[in-house]
């Protein structure tokens, strides 16, 4: 089943320790293109969580943002260096004694000295942090294919109905074509007609102008390739994977027979199809753009 590249997923783990919420959205990208917004403690994991994404989407520009709370407020803890304040406080002394100076050091003045007091993020062991973490970002991730795929199906049916309108108006032109053809012969017969009067008209030679006229206006090759094409894409709009890419290939190919069409066309309701052929191949190609 086809994807969109638009998505939403979201997720939540809440355990007595931490809260661990995941949320991605995207839109249409030609590749993949992961954006990751985390906790620095949450760094050393960008790797796997790369890796866990990829086996849930080809392409699109993702979103992804990942907050944590730590509900012990043991992040940090606060370390006292004694040797250091020791050192500060000896010199300190010294100083009162050499210029004869009161010594009005008080403990939360040591406090205050670089280094005497110090915050230290706690070490992290990386496999527990991912195991908090890979489950909810799993589950975002299954909720996030969950609405391309629902998106997926509203654009396949769309694509279907504009592959048989599509499918038809190829159809007009290969009616049309022979009647231009007739058409012609007739407008043809009829001026000769007017400009001998009586003579006697060599229908040969007006034979072989109208055969010169219909290799011209000749459009077999064109249609029978849009045909083949509209069916492709339909067989494509059934398989699971590089559809998108597959489908971008083939609209670029049917609107270069419809511009063929167009250039060879010399009956006017001939040209009105082929341009309603580049408009509708147009608006495929639009909705192609949305494929994953």
């Amino acid at each position: 089943m086809i994807k969109s590249m638009t998505g939403f997923g979201h997720a939540e783990k809440v355990t007595e320790q931490c809260r661990i919420t995941v949320e991605m959205k995207s839109v249409n990208h030609r590749y993949l293109d992961l954006n990751i917004k985390m906790p620095r403690r949450f760094n050393m994991l960008e790797g796997q969580v790369r890796n866990l994404m990829k086996q849930y989407m080809q392409r699109g520009k993702v979103d992804v943002f990942i907050t944590y709370e730590d509900y012990t407020s043991n992040d940090y803890t606060l370390k006292y260096n004694k040797e250091l304040a020791a050192e500060y406080l000896s010199y300190l002394n010294q100083m009162a004694e050499e210029f004869h100076l009161e010594n009005d050091v008080r403990v939360t003045t040591l406090s205050r000295y670089p280094e005497v007091l110090t915050m230290e993020e706690q070490s992290v062991d990386e496999e527990q942090l991912w195991k908090l973490l890979e489950e909810p970002l799993k589950e975002a991730c299954v909720r996030f294919v969950e609405t391309r795929t629902r998106e997926g199906q509203h654009l396949k049916e769309d694509l279907l109905d504009k592959l048989a309108g599509l499918d038809e108006k190829v159809a007009r032109v290969e009616e049309r074509s022979p009647k231009v053809v007739q058409e012609y012969r007739e407008k043809l017969e009829q001026k000769v007609h007017e400009l001998l009067e009586d003579s006697q008209i060599d229908d040969s030679r007006i034979a072989a102008e109208v055969v010169l006229f219909s290799d011209k206006i000749c459009n077999d090759e064109e249609t029978v390739r849009l045909h083949s094409h509209i069916h492709g894409m339909q067989k494509i709009l059934e398989e699971k994977e590089g559809v998108g890419r597959k489908m971008d290939f083939m609209a670029q190919e049917m609107n270069r027979e419809a511009n063929t069409i167009l250039s060879k066309s010399s009956d006017l309701e001939v040209s009105d199809i082929a341009i309603d052929l580049k408009t509708e191949i147009e608006k495929i190609r639009e909705q192609i753009q949305n494929i994953e």
